[in-house]
Protein backbone atom coordinates (compact mmCIF):
# COMPACT_ATOMS: atom_id res chain seq x y z
CA UNK A 1 0.00 0.00 0.00
CA UNK A 2 1.38 2.97 -1.07
CA UNK A 3 2.23 5.73 1.54
CA UNK A 4 -0.39 8.10 -0.33
CA UNK A 5 -3.46 5.82 0.10
CA UNK A 6 -2.33 4.16 3.74
CA UNK A 7 -5.60 4.71 6.14
CA UNK A 8 -5.00 2.68 9.48
CA UNK A 9 -6.75 3.52 12.45
CA UNK A 10 -6.08 2.91 16.26
CA UNK A 11 -8.05 0.88 18.15
CA UNK A 12 -8.47 4.14 20.95
CA UNK A 13 -9.08 6.57 17.93
CA UNK A 14 -11.92 4.27 16.62
CA UNK A 15 -13.79 4.40 20.18
CA UNK A 16 -13.01 7.64 20.68
CA UNK A 17 -14.31 8.82 17.49
CA UNK A 18 -17.66 5.94 17.58
CA UNK A 19 -18.01 7.25 21.36
CA UNK A 20 -18.57 10.92 20.04
CA UNK A 21 -20.80 9.47 16.75
CA UNK A 22 -18.59 11.60 14.30
CA UNK A 23 -19.36 11.14 10.89
CA UNK A 24 -15.85 10.03 8.75
CA UNK A 25 -15.78 13.02 6.81
CA UNK A 26 -15.20 14.84 9.83
CA UNK A 27 -12.14 12.60 11.05
CA UNK A 28 -8.77 13.79 11.25
CA UNK A 29 -6.84 12.38 8.21
CA UNK A 30 -4.11 11.40 10.53
CA UNK A 31 -5.80 9.14 12.22
CA UNK A 32 -5.47 6.71 8.75
CA UNK A 33 -2.11 7.60 8.47
CA UNK A 34 -0.80 5.25 11.49
CA UNK A 35 0.75 2.62 10.98
CA UNK A 36 0.71 -1.04 12.45
CA UNK A 37 -2.77 -2.43 10.50
CA UNK A 38 -4.45 -2.25 6.86
CA UNK A 39 -8.54 -1.41 7.39
CA UNK A 40 -10.83 -1.48 4.61
CA UNK A 41 -12.98 1.98 4.95
CA UNK A 42 -16.68 1.45 3.18
CA UNK A 43 -18.74 4.66 2.92
CA UNK A 44 -22.61 3.37 2.99
CA UNK A 45 -25.69 5.30 3.72
CA UNK A 46 -27.48 2.09 5.17
CA UNK A 47 -27.18 0.87 8.73
CA UNK A 48 -26.86 -2.85 9.44
CA UNK A 49 -30.02 -3.59 10.73
CA UNK A 50 -29.05 -6.59 13.15
CA UNK A 51 -26.22 -9.01 13.36
CA UNK A 52 -28.65 -12.14 12.92
CA UNK A 53 -28.02 -14.05 9.14
CA UNK A 54 -32.28 -15.59 9.76
CA UNK A 55 -33.74 -12.24 9.81
CA UNK A 56 -31.86 -9.66 8.80
CA UNK A 57 -32.25 -8.34 4.90
CA UNK A 58 -30.99 -5.41 2.94
CA UNK A 59 -27.02 -4.46 0.95
CA UNK A 60 -25.37 -3.87 4.75
CA UNK A 61 -27.02 -6.73 5.82
CA UNK A 62 -25.78 -9.09 3.63
CA UNK A 63 -21.83 -7.13 3.74
CA UNK A 64 -21.81 -7.41 7.31
CA UNK A 65 -23.32 -11.95 7.06
CA UNK A 66 -21.08 -12.36 3.92
CA UNK A 67 -17.77 -11.64 6.21
CA UNK A 68 -18.93 -12.62 9.51
CA UNK A 69 -20.37 -15.74 8.45
CA UNK A 70 -20.15 -18.63 6.14
CA UNK A 71 -22.62 -20.34 3.85
CA UNK A 72 -22.62 -23.95 2.27
CA UNK A 73 -21.63 -22.19 -1.18
CA UNK A 74 -20.67 -18.86 -2.32
CA UNK A 75 -21.17 -17.25 -5.53
CA UNK A 76 -18.04 -15.40 -7.68
CA UNK A 77 -18.03 -14.42 -11.59
CA UNK A 78 -19.19 -12.91 -13.81
CA UNK A 79 -21.57 -14.74 -14.76
CA UNK A 80 -21.91 -15.74 -11.55
CA UNK A 81 -21.43 -18.94 -10.29
CA UNK A 82 -21.30 -21.18 -6.96
CA UNK A 83 -18.22 -22.01 -5.47
CA UNK A 84 -17.28 -24.22 -2.12
CA UNK A 85 -17.38 -22.45 0.81
CA UNK A 86 -18.23 -24.55 4.24
CA UNK A 87 -18.58 -27.29 1.60
CA UNK A 88 -15.68 -28.49 -0.40
CA UNK A 89 -17.81 -30.45 -3.16
CA UNK A 90 -20.84 -31.48 -3.90
CA UNK A 91 -23.35 -34.01 -5.67
CA UNK A 92 -26.67 -33.86 -7.08
CA UNK A 93 -28.89 -36.93 -8.09
CA UNK A 94 -30.18 -37.61 -11.58
CA UNK A 95 -33.59 -36.17 -10.83
CA UNK A 96 -32.26 -32.91 -9.55
CA UNK A 97 -34.13 -34.14 -5.81
CA UNK A 98 -31.00 -35.23 -3.87
CA UNK A 99 -27.84 -32.65 -3.07
CA UNK A 100 -25.31 -34.10 -0.96
CA UNK A 101 -22.39 -31.85 0.80
CA UNK A 102 -19.25 -32.36 2.12
CA UNK A 103 -18.08 -30.12 4.31
CA UNK A 104 -14.70 -28.57 4.76
CA UNK A 105 -12.56 -30.58 7.83
CA UNK A 106 -10.89 -27.06 8.13
CA UNK A 107 -13.87 -24.95 9.12
CA UNK A 108 -14.17 -24.11 12.24
CA UNK A 109 -16.55 -21.29 14.32
CA UNK A 110 -15.30 -18.53 16.01
CA UNK A 111 -15.49 -20.10 19.13
CA UNK A 112 -12.78 -22.64 18.06
CA UNK A 113 -15.71 -25.68 17.57
CA UNK A 114 -15.52 -27.18 14.15
CA UNK A 115 -17.95 -26.88 12.07
CA UNK A 116 -20.66 -29.66 12.01
CA UNK A 117 -23.40 -31.28 9.62
CA UNK A 118 -25.30 -30.70 12.86
CA UNK A 119 -24.91 -26.69 13.03
CA UNK A 120 -25.96 -27.02 9.09
CA UNK A 121 -29.46 -28.83 9.94
CA UNK A 122 -30.00 -26.71 12.80
CA UNK A 123 -29.09 -23.42 10.38
CA UNK A 124 -31.53 -24.66 7.89
CA UNK A 125 -34.07 -25.62 10.14
CA UNK A 126 -33.93 -22.46 12.27
CA UNK A 127 -34.23 -20.13 9.25
CA UNK A 128 -37.07 -21.95 7.70
CA UNK A 129 -38.94 -22.10 11.31
CA UNK A 130 -38.27 -17.91 11.58
CA UNK A 131 -39.81 -17.31 8.06
CA UNK A 132 -38.19 -14.23 7.85
CA UNK A 133 -34.62 -12.87 5.97
CA UNK A 134 -33.44 -14.58 3.01
CA UNK A 135 -35.68 -18.01 3.94
CA UNK A 136 -37.78 -17.02 1.10
CA UNK A 137 -35.07 -18.55 -1.41
CA UNK A 138 -36.19 -21.89 0.32
CA UNK A 139 -39.29 -22.04 1.23
CA UNK A 140 -41.43 -25.05 0.08
CA UNK A 141 -37.97 -26.13 -1.83
CA UNK A 142 -36.74 -27.02 1.78
CA UNK A 143 -38.61 -28.79 4.14
CA UNK A 144 -36.92 -29.33 7.78
CA UNK A 145 -37.43 -32.95 8.18
CA UNK A 146 -35.25 -33.48 4.76
CA UNK A 147 -31.95 -31.72 5.65
CA UNK A 148 -30.05 -34.22 7.42
CA UNK A 149 -26.36 -35.02 8.63
CA UNK A 150 -25.39 -37.88 7.52
CA UNK A 151 -22.49 -37.49 9.53
CA UNK A 152 -20.18 -34.98 11.01
CA UNK A 153 -18.72 -33.78 7.53
CA UNK A 154 -21.93 -34.37 5.09
CA UNK A 155 -25.24 -33.00 4.94
CA UNK A 156 -27.97 -33.99 2.64
CA UNK A 157 -30.97 -32.31 1.25
CA UNK A 158 -33.58 -34.00 -0.17
CA UNK A 159 -35.46 -31.18 -2.32
CA UNK A 160 -39.71 -31.43 -1.89
CA UNK A 161 -39.32 -30.06 -5.89
CA UNK A 162 -37.10 -29.71 -8.58
CA UNK A 163 -35.43 -26.00 -8.18
CA UNK A 164 -33.59 -24.90 -10.61
CA UNK A 165 -31.80 -22.48 -9.25
CA UNK A 166 -30.81 -24.06 -5.80
CA UNK A 167 -27.40 -23.89 -5.83
CA UNK A 168 -27.61 -20.02 -6.40
CA UNK A 169 -29.66 -19.85 -3.80
CA UNK A 170 -27.74 -21.40 -0.92
CA UNK A 171 -25.26 -18.36 -0.80
CA UNK A 172 -27.35 -16.78 1.18
CA UNK A 173 -28.58 -19.14 3.79
CA UNK A 174 -25.79 -18.58 6.40
CA UNK A 175 -24.60 -21.10 8.83
CA UNK A 176 -24.71 -20.63 12.65
CA UNK A 177 -23.45 -22.29 16.00
CA UNK A 178 -26.05 -24.37 17.02
CA UNK A 179 -24.53 -24.67 20.51
CA UNK A 180 -24.02 -20.74 20.95
CA UNK A 181 -27.46 -20.18 19.79
CA UNK A 182 -29.44 -22.47 21.83
CA UNK A 183 -27.24 -21.52 24.58
CA UNK A 184 -29.02 -17.48 24.26
CA UNK A 185 -32.53 -18.96 23.13
CA UNK A 186 -34.50 -16.85 25.22
CA UNK A 187 -38.31 -16.97 24.04
CA UNK A 188 -37.84 -16.26 20.41
CA UNK A 189 -34.61 -18.91 19.22
CA UNK A 190 -32.65 -16.53 20.23
CA UNK A 191 -33.24 -13.84 17.56
CA UNK A 192 -32.99 -11.04 20.46
CA UNK A 193 -28.80 -12.34 21.09
CA UNK A 194 -28.50 -12.33 17.80
CA UNK A 195 -29.35 -8.35 17.39
CA UNK A 196 -26.32 -7.69 18.71
CA UNK A 197 -23.94 -10.89 18.95
CA UNK A 198 -22.91 -13.67 16.44
CA UNK A 199 -22.08 -17.42 15.86
CA UNK A 200 -20.33 -17.37 12.66
CA UNK A 201 -17.53 -18.86 11.12
CA UNK A 202 -16.71 -16.50 8.91
CA UNK A 203 -13.05 -14.40 7.86
CA UNK A 204 -14.42 -11.59 10.53
CA UNK A 205 -15.78 -11.00 13.62
CA UNK A 206 -17.25 -7.36 15.44
CA UNK A 207 -15.03 -5.41 17.36
CA UNK A 208 -16.99 -2.28 17.33
CA UNK A 209 -20.22 -1.14 16.26
CA UNK A 210 -22.00 2.31 16.76
CA UNK A 211 -25.20 2.46 15.48
CA UNK A 212 -25.77 5.28 12.91
CA UNK A 213 -21.99 5.51 12.79
CA UNK A 214 -19.80 2.92 12.42
CA UNK A 215 -19.24 -0.98 12.21
CA UNK A 216 -15.79 -2.08 12.84
CA UNK A 217 -15.02 -5.84 11.99
CA UNK A 218 -11.34 -7.45 12.87
CA UNK A 219 -9.96 -10.13 10.83
CA UNK A 220 -9.85 -13.63 12.71
CA UNK A 221 -6.49 -14.46 13.70
CA UNK A 222 -6.50 -17.92 12.84
CA UNK A 223 -9.43 -18.01 10.14
CA UNK A 224 -10.01 -21.38 8.53
CA UNK A 225 -10.90 -19.87 5.24
CA UNK A 226 -7.86 -19.82 2.23
CA UNK A 227 -7.14 -17.40 -0.27
CA UNK A 228 -7.08 -13.92 2.13
CA UNK A 229 -5.88 -10.61 1.10
CA UNK A 230 -3.73 -8.48 4.00
CA UNK A 231 -6.85 -6.82 5.82
CA UNK A 232 -6.75 -6.51 8.95
CA UNK A 233 -10.21 -5.30 9.52
CA UNK A 234 -13.23 -3.50 7.49
CA UNK A 235 -15.11 -0.14 9.09
CA UNK A 236 -18.21 -0.05 7.47
CA UNK A 237 -19.10 4.09 7.85
CA UNK A 238 -22.16 5.13 7.86
CA UNK A 239 -22.28 8.53 5.81
CA UNK A 240 -25.63 9.62 4.45
CA UNK A 241 -24.60 12.04 1.87
CA UNK A 242 -23.79 10.20 -1.59
CA UNK A 243 -21.99 13.57 -2.40
CA UNK A 244 -20.10 13.33 1.04
CA UNK A 245 -19.21 9.80 0.23
CA UNK A 246 -17.60 11.36 -2.78
CA UNK A 247 -15.59 13.52 -1.18
CA UNK A 248 -14.19 11.04 1.32
CA UNK A 249 -13.21 9.03 -1.78
CA UNK A 250 -11.41 11.61 -3.83
CA UNK A 251 -9.63 13.06 -0.09
CA UNK A 252 -8.36 9.79 0.46
CA UNK A 253 -10.82 8.91 3.72
CA UNK A 254 -12.57 5.78 2.49
CA UNK A 255 -11.36 3.10 0.03
CA UNK A 256 -15.13 2.62 -1.41
CA UNK A 257 -18.32 4.30 -1.74
CA UNK A 258 -21.34 2.25 -2.29
CA UNK A 259 -24.21 4.84 -2.78
CA UNK A 260 -22.67 6.86 -5.72
CA UNK A 261 -24.84 8.81 -7.90
CA UNK A 262 -24.73 9.26 -12.12
CA UNK A 263 -23.46 12.95 -11.17
CA UNK A 264 -20.94 11.48 -8.06
CA UNK A 265 -19.61 8.55 -10.83
CA UNK A 266 -19.32 11.83 -13.14
CA UNK A 267 -17.50 14.04 -10.80
CA UNK A 268 -14.57 11.28 -10.33
CA UNK A 269 -14.10 10.62 -14.01
CA UNK A 270 -10.82 12.33 -13.84
CA UNK A 271 -10.09 12.18 -9.95
CA UNK A 272 -6.54 10.97 -9.32
CA UNK A 273 -6.00 7.39 -7.51
CA UNK A 274 -9.96 6.40 -7.64
CA UNK A 275 -11.23 3.76 -10.12
CA UNK A 276 -15.31 4.01 -11.14
CA UNK A 277 -16.94 0.44 -11.52
CA UNK A 278 -20.43 1.07 -13.52
CA UNK A 279 -21.41 -2.48 -14.83
CA UNK A 280 -24.45 -3.99 -15.46
CA UNK A 281 -26.51 -5.57 -13.04
CA UNK A 282 -29.89 -7.22 -12.39
CA UNK A 283 -30.96 -4.53 -10.49
CA UNK A 284 -34.41 -2.80 -10.41
CA UNK A 285 -35.90 0.21 -8.45
CA UNK A 286 -39.60 0.57 -8.66
CA UNK A 287 -41.57 2.63 -6.33
CA UNK A 288 -44.11 -0.04 -4.13
CA UNK A 289 -47.81 0.82 -3.81
CA UNK A 290 -49.81 0.22 -0.61
CA UNK A 291 -51.94 -1.79 -2.31
CA UNK A 292 -53.71 -3.35 1.04
CA UNK A 293 -54.82 0.05 2.55
CA UNK A 294 -55.52 3.40 2.03
CA UNK A 295 -56.26 5.40 -1.17
CA UNK A 296 -53.88 2.97 -3.28
CA UNK A 297 -55.90 0.01 -2.74
CA UNK A 298 -57.80 1.63 -5.52
CA UNK A 299 -56.19 -0.27 -8.40
CA UNK A 300 -57.93 2.62 -10.83
CA UNK A 301 -55.97 5.07 -8.20
CA UNK A 302 -53.02 2.88 -9.19
CA UNK A 303 -53.41 3.08 -12.75
CA UNK A 304 -53.95 6.70 -12.52
CA UNK A 305 -50.64 7.16 -11.36
CA UNK A 306 -48.63 4.48 -13.06
CA UNK A 307 -49.94 6.77 -16.53
CA UNK A 308 -48.91 10.15 -14.67
CA UNK A 309 -45.34 9.21 -13.98
CA UNK A 310 -42.98 11.25 -15.37
CA UNK A 311 -40.51 8.06 -16.52
CA UNK A 312 -38.41 10.08 -18.67
CA UNK A 313 -37.58 12.64 -15.86
CA UNK A 314 -36.55 9.40 -13.41
CA UNK A 315 -34.78 7.96 -16.29
CA UNK A 316 -32.72 10.96 -16.90
CA UNK A 317 -32.06 11.20 -12.34
CA UNK A 318 -31.04 7.87 -12.67
CA UNK A 319 -27.96 8.65 -15.52
CA UNK A 320 -26.10 5.39 -16.21
CA UNK A 321 -29.85 3.55 -16.64
CA UNK A 322 -32.61 1.92 -18.64
CA UNK A 323 -36.10 2.34 -18.02
CA UNK A 324 -38.07 -1.16 -17.05
CA UNK A 325 -40.46 -2.74 -19.21
CA UNK A 326 -42.76 -4.52 -15.73
CA UNK A 327 -40.99 -6.17 -13.17
CA UNK A 328 -38.24 -8.38 -14.70
CA UNK A 329 -35.25 -7.29 -15.36
CA UNK A 330 -34.31 -6.64 -18.82
CA UNK A 331 -32.33 -10.28 -20.59
CA UNK A 332 -33.10 -12.23 -17.54
CA UNK A 333 -34.58 -15.83 -18.30
CA UNK A 334 -38.21 -15.31 -19.50
CA UNK A 335 -37.80 -11.40 -19.89
CA UNK A 336 -40.78 -10.63 -22.35
CA UNK A 337 -39.02 -6.89 -24.36
CA UNK A 338 -42.61 -6.37 -25.92
CA UNK A 339 -44.63 -5.98 -22.50
CA UNK A 340 -47.54 -3.40 -22.86
CA UNK A 341 -46.45 -1.18 -19.56
CA UNK A 342 -47.52 2.49 -18.53
CA UNK A 343 -45.52 5.68 -19.88
CA UNK A 344 -46.19 9.03 -19.20
CA UNK A 345 -50.11 9.57 -20.75
CA UNK A 346 -52.22 11.97 -19.00
CA UNK A 347 -54.72 11.45 -20.82
CA UNK A 348 -55.35 7.32 -19.82
CA UNK A 349 -54.26 8.95 -16.33
CA UNK A 350 -57.21 11.03 -16.30
CA UNK A 351 -59.25 7.89 -17.66
CA UNK A 352 -58.29 5.98 -14.76
CA UNK A 353 -58.56 8.31 -12.52
CA UNK A 354 -62.26 9.14 -13.15
CA UNK A 355 -63.16 5.69 -11.47
CA UNK A 356 -62.01 6.85 -8.35
CA UNK A 357 -63.70 7.26 -5.51
CA UNK A 358 -61.84 11.38 -5.65
CA UNK A 359 -61.98 11.87 -9.37
CA UNK A 360 -60.76 15.06 -8.68
CA UNK A 361 -57.81 14.49 -6.21
CA UNK A 362 -57.71 17.16 -3.70
CA UNK A 363 -55.79 14.73 -1.13
CA UNK A 364 -52.71 13.66 0.20
CA UNK A 365 -50.42 10.24 -0.29
CA UNK A 366 -47.19 9.94 1.52
CA UNK A 367 -43.93 8.57 0.31
CA UNK A 368 -40.98 7.19 2.14
CA UNK A 369 -37.39 7.37 1.07
CA UNK A 370 -33.76 6.12 2.54
CA UNK A 371 -32.37 9.53 4.66
CA UNK A 372 -29.19 10.87 2.59
CA UNK A 373 -29.93 8.94 -0.51
CA UNK A 374 -29.86 11.92 -3.04
CA UNK A 375 -31.74 9.56 -6.23
CA UNK A 376 -34.33 8.18 -3.94
CA UNK A 377 -34.87 11.98 -3.15
CA UNK A 378 -34.85 13.02 -6.29
CA UNK A 379 -36.96 10.60 -7.29
CA UNK A 380 -39.40 11.31 -4.85
CA UNK A 381 -39.66 15.10 -6.06
CA UNK A 382 -40.08 13.69 -9.33
CA UNK A 383 -43.48 12.19 -8.13
CA UNK A 384 -44.34 14.87 -6.42
CA UNK A 385 -44.58 16.80 -9.69
CA UNK A 386 -46.15 13.87 -11.37
CA UNK A 387 -48.91 13.47 -8.74
CA UNK A 388 -49.99 17.23 -9.20
CA UNK A 389 -51.20 16.96 -12.28
CA UNK A 390 -53.78 14.73 -10.49
CA UNK A 391 -54.26 17.83 -8.19
CA UNK A 392 -52.99 15.26 -5.20
CA UNK A 393 -50.65 16.48 -2.93
CA UNK A 394 -47.21 14.29 -2.02
CA UNK A 395 -45.66 14.16 2.10
CA UNK A 396 -42.03 13.02 1.54
CA UNK A 397 -40.54 11.99 4.62
CA UNK A 398 -36.94 10.70 4.65
CA UNK A 399 -36.14 7.70 7.08
CA UNK A 400 -33.07 5.57 8.15
CA UNK A 401 -33.40 2.12 6.70
CA UNK A 402 -34.04 0.31 9.76
CA UNK A 403 -37.03 2.35 10.52
CA UNK A 404 -38.02 1.95 6.32
CA UNK A 405 -38.02 -1.91 7.05
CA UNK A 406 -39.91 -1.44 10.59
CA UNK A 407 -42.84 0.01 8.46
CA UNK A 408 -43.29 -2.40 6.39
CA UNK A 409 -44.39 -5.17 9.01
CA UNK A 410 -48.20 -4.07 8.48
CA UNK A 411 -49.76 -2.11 6.00
CA UNK A 412 -51.27 0.52 8.48
CA UNK A 413 -47.77 1.36 8.60
CA UNK A 414 -46.75 1.67 5.22
CA UNK A 415 -46.83 4.36 3.28
CA UNK A 416 -49.21 4.76 0.30
CA UNK A 417 -45.58 4.95 -1.86
CA UNK A 418 -42.47 3.20 -1.04
CA UNK A 419 -39.14 2.68 -3.41
CA UNK A 420 -37.21 -0.31 -3.75
CA UNK A 421 -34.22 -0.99 -4.88
CA UNK A 422 -34.39 -4.94 -5.84
CA UNK A 423 -30.79 -6.82 -6.59
CA UNK A 424 -30.81 -9.82 -7.93
CA UNK A 425 -28.71 -12.05 -5.23
CA UNK A 426 -28.84 -15.19 -7.97
CA UNK A 427 -29.15 -14.80 -11.88
CA UNK A 428 -32.91 -16.21 -12.14
CA UNK A 429 -36.01 -14.75 -12.47
CA UNK A 430 -37.25 -16.39 -9.28
CA UNK A 431 -35.16 -14.22 -7.50
CA UNK A 432 -37.14 -11.13 -8.68
CA UNK A 433 -40.17 -12.47 -8.86
CA UNK A 434 -41.17 -14.96 -4.96
CA UNK A 435 -39.04 -11.52 -3.31
CA UNK A 436 -40.67 -8.76 -4.86
CA UNK A 437 -44.31 -10.04 -5.70
CA UNK A 438 -45.20 -13.30 -3.90
CA UNK A 439 -47.65 -12.64 -0.86
CA UNK A 440 -45.46 -15.07 1.53
CA UNK A 441 -42.92 -12.01 1.37
CA UNK A 442 -45.47 -9.76 3.12
CA UNK A 443 -44.71 -7.56 5.95
CA UNK A 444 -41.14 -7.27 4.39
CA UNK A 445 -39.58 -4.57 2.17
CA UNK A 446 -39.19 -5.80 -0.53
CA UNK A 447 -42.82 -7.11 -0.82
CA UNK A 448 -44.60 -4.95 2.27
CA UNK A 449 -48.48 -5.43 0.97
CA UNK A 450 -49.03 -6.92 -2.11
CA UNK A 451 -50.95 -10.17 -2.42
CA UNK A 452 -52.46 -12.05 -5.52
CA UNK A 453 -53.22 -16.01 -5.68
CA UNK A 454 -53.24 -16.31 -8.99
CA UNK A 455 -49.39 -14.20 -9.28
CA UNK A 456 -48.38 -17.05 -6.24
CA UNK A 457 -49.57 -19.94 -8.68
CA UNK A 458 -47.44 -18.68 -11.65
CA UNK A 459 -44.38 -17.99 -9.39
CA UNK A 460 -44.57 -21.39 -7.44
CA UNK A 461 -45.10 -23.13 -10.88
CA UNK A 462 -42.09 -21.17 -12.60
CA UNK A 463 -39.53 -21.73 -9.21
CA UNK A 464 -40.16 -25.57 -9.67
CA UNK A 465 -39.96 -26.04 -13.44
CA UNK A 466 -36.71 -27.28 -14.55
CA UNK A 467 -38.28 -26.93 -18.63
CA UNK A 468 -36.89 -23.66 -19.53
CA UNK A 469 -39.53 -23.21 -22.35
CA UNK A 470 -41.63 -24.07 -19.62
CA UNK A 471 -40.55 -21.42 -17.36
CA UNK A 472 -40.73 -18.90 -20.02
CA UNK A 473 -44.10 -19.25 -20.67
CA UNK A 474 -44.83 -19.32 -17.11
CA UNK A 475 -43.12 -15.60 -16.38
CA UNK A 476 -44.84 -14.63 -19.32
CA UNK A 477 -48.03 -14.57 -17.75
CA UNK A 478 -46.26 -14.03 -14.58
CA UNK A 479 -45.50 -10.34 -16.13
CA UNK A 480 -48.35 -9.77 -18.10
CA UNK A 481 -50.58 -10.38 -14.54
CA UNK A 482 -48.47 -8.16 -12.33
CA UNK A 483 -48.66 -5.21 -14.93
CA UNK A 484 -52.39 -5.48 -15.13
CA UNK A 485 -52.37 -5.22 -11.10
CA UNK A 486 -50.04 -2.08 -11.40
CA UNK A 487 -48.53 -2.72 -7.48
CA UNK A 488 -45.24 -0.87 -8.58
CA UNK A 489 -43.84 2.00 -10.39
CA UNK A 490 -42.14 0.08 -12.63
CA UNK A 491 -38.97 2.76 -12.66
CA UNK A 492 -34.94 1.83 -13.80
CA UNK A 493 -32.61 -0.80 -14.28
CA UNK A 494 -29.60 0.58 -12.97
CA UNK A 495 -26.17 0.63 -13.93
CA UNK A 496 -24.23 -0.98 -10.57
CA UNK A 497 -21.96 2.48 -9.35
CA UNK A 498 -19.23 1.82 -7.63
CA UNK A 499 -15.94 4.02 -6.48
CA UNK A 500 -12.57 2.95 -5.28
CA UNK A 501 -9.33 4.00 -4.35
CA UNK A 502 -6.78 2.82 -6.84
CA UNK A 503 -4.73 0.72 -3.53
CA UNK A 504 -7.77 -1.84 -3.31
CA UNK A 505 -6.22 -4.67 -5.24
CA UNK A 506 -8.24 -8.01 -5.72
CA UNK A 507 -11.51 -7.11 -6.06
CA UNK A 508 -13.62 -8.77 -8.56
CA UNK A 509 -16.86 -7.52 -10.15
CA UNK A 510 -19.97 -10.33 -9.52
CA UNK A 511 -22.86 -8.82 -11.03
CA UNK A 512 -24.88 -10.26 -7.80
CA UNK A 513 -25.39 -7.87 -4.81
CA UNK A 514 -21.76 -6.37 -5.57
CA UNK A 515 -22.48 -3.32 -3.51
CA UNK A 516 -21.94 -6.12 -0.16
CA UNK A 517 -18.81 -6.60 -0.38
CA UNK A 518 -17.10 -9.80 0.11
CA UNK A 519 -13.54 -8.24 1.72
CA UNK A 520 -11.32 -11.61 2.54
CA UNK A 521 -10.01 -11.67 -0.75
CA UNK A 522 -8.98 -7.78 -0.60
CA UNK A 523 -5.50 -6.16 0.12
CA UNK A 524 -4.22 -2.93 0.57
Amino acid sequence: MTSSTQFTISRRGLLAMAGAGLAAASFPRRLFAQSGSNVLIVASGQDIPNFDPHTATGYSASFFMRNVYDPLVRVAGNPPEPVPALAESWEMSADGLTYTFKLNAAAKFHSGNPVTGDDVVYSFQRALALAKGNSWMIRDIVTPEDVTAVDAGTVEFKLAKPFAAFLQVLPWIFVVEKAAVEANLGADQGETWLMTNTAGSGPFQVARFEVGTLYQLSRVADAWQSGGGNLDGVIWQIVRETATQRLMLQNGEAHIAVDLTSEDMDALKDAPGVVRVIEPEYRTFSIKMNTEKGPLADINLRKAISWATNYQGILDAAGYADLMTGPLPTGILGFDAGLEVYRTDLDKAREFMAKTEKPEGGFTLKMFHVSGLEQQRRWALIMLDSLKQLNIDLEIQPLNWPDMVAACQSPDTFPDLFPVYQTANYGDPDNIAFAAYHSSRNGGWQNAVYHNPEVDALIEAARSEIDPAKRIAIYGDFQKKVVEDAPDIFGVLERRKLGMRDSVKDWHFTPVASNAIEVWPLSL
